[in-house]
Order: C-alpha cells, then sequence, then structure tokens
C-alpha cells in the first residue's frame, strides 16, 4: 500500500484522508514540523503540503531533502492562493482545496504513473518484470519469483527509480537505513542474488555502471554483461 502524507494542521484538508484511504492509499496526517522525522523519511511516497501552513518558499527545502528518494509532492492550495503557483515551484502538482475529494487521488495515482510507472493495480512495470507492491510479489513473463525481504526491497527501490544510477553507498542508506554499519559489499551480493532469480530467459534488468554503481532498466537484452 502507498503512503501518502497529509502534511497540514487544517480539518478541511485532513478530511482528504478518508479519501486517499477509500482508494486504496495509506493516508496519515502529520503537522509540518514532523516533516523532519524519521516516520516521515522512511515512509513516504507522496507528499501533500498545505499552502496555508507551508510557504512556497519551503517548498524547495523540501524537494530537495525528499527529491532523491523519488517523493511526489503536491501542493493543497486555497482558490485565493492560486496566483502563488508560479511554474517554477518544485512540485509535481498541486490540487486546489475546492476542488470535489476524489481528485487528489486521481491526481496522485497519474503522478506515480507518470513518475514510477505505478498503474492503477499498484504494480510497476519495467518490460517483462512487474513488481505488485500491494502484494509484495514479483513476476518475470508472468512467472513468481521468490525473493527475500531485503532483495525485494533493493529491486522495489531500483524499479520506482528506473534509469537513474545509485552508488553502493546510496543503496545501503536508502534500503538497510543510515544506522546499517555493513560495507557496501553488501550491496554486490544482493544484486548478484537479484539477477541470478530475475535474469532469466535472456532478460538483463539490472545494470552495472562502472566505478558508480547500479541502475534499472526497463530490459537491457542488448546491454553488454555487466561487470563489478
Amino acid at each position: 500500500m502507498r503512503t501518502v502524507f497529509l502534511v497540514t494542521r487544517r480539518p478541511d484538508a485532513a478530511r482528504l484522508g478518508a479519501e486517499l484511504e477509500r482508494a486504496g492509499f495509506n493516508a496519515p496526517v502529520i503537522a509540518p514540523e514532523r516533516l523532519a522525522s524519521d516516520e516521515f523519511q522512511n515512509r513516504v511516497d507522496v507528499a501533500v503540503l498545505d499552502f496555508r501552513d507551508i510557504p512556497p518558499a519551503a517548498f524547495s527545502i523540501i524537494a530537495g531533502a525528499y527529491g532523491e528518494n523519488g517523493v511526489i509532492l503536491f501542493a493543497l492550495v486555497p482558490p485565493e492562493g492560486l496566483d502563488r503557483i508560479t511554474p517554477d515551484l518544485p512540485v509535481d502538482d498541486f490540487v486546489l482545496l475546492s476542488a470535489p475529494p476524489e481528485e487528489l487521488a486521481r491526481r496522485i495515482e497519474r503522478a506515480l504513473w507518470r513518475k514510477h510507472g505505478v498503474d492503477a493495480e499498484n504494480v510497476i512495470r519495467c518490460g517483462a518484470l512487474a513488481i505488485d507492491l500491494t502484494n509484495y510479489r514479483v513476476t518475470v513473463d508472468d512467472e513468481p519469483v521468490v525473493l527475500t525481504f531485503k532483495e525485494y526491497e533493493l529491486l522495489r527501490f531500483l524499479a520506482m527509480n528506473a534509469g537513474r544510477v545509485f552508488t553502493r553507498e546510496q543503496l545501503l542508506n536508502r534500503v538497510w537505513g543510515y544506522d546499517y554499519f555493513g560495507g557496501a559489499r553488501t550491496v554486490d551480493v544482493h544484486i548478484r542474488r537479484i539477477r541470478a532469480k530475475i535474469e532469466i530467459r535472456g532478460h538483463a534488468f539490472i545494470e552495472t555502471v562502472r566505478n558508480v554503481g547500479y541502475r534499472l532498466v526497463a530490459d537491457a537484452r542488448k546491454a553488454a554483461p555487466p561487470t563489478d
């Protein structure tokens, strides 16, 4: 289940959480001062920021802090604040408070698809690879693949940021956590195990970028064999 944080102090915005939960999201409401908490940083997929509680200047700071994690940012705007939505505001989309409640859920679904390739069934599709985020299920050519929890989390993170290169240290921080003291070779071991399970029938989903790290591509069948 995808987590959408409603960042607001206002009851009229908090009520949107019920509509988001009906649409299949986990939608906790948090106060703006909790943006820096570990709970927010480790769990959020989408952040809906109440424009009345967060000044426009703060959006750049928030986008810089969470954009690397693939967090989608929405601005929740009162009608009288519409003139403050400028082209350079670092958000993926915005919704007027006066809009029907279900509009926010639909816009979030579209944003998840545009940014991460997550469809209406909460599945990431990268060529023949499919990751069912609701049921923690991975398939290649519709055949199930059995992964450990950490293998699944690593593959999910790469798939949600497909095409982007991550260093081993970045993957350790994002998947294992900042308090993990294992070495970077832990990532290499897990990548090898994932490749052995998903790169079958000529598929090659994970590329090694020499001297940098790894990235996931839709299906790089023609890519050169990876070298560690």
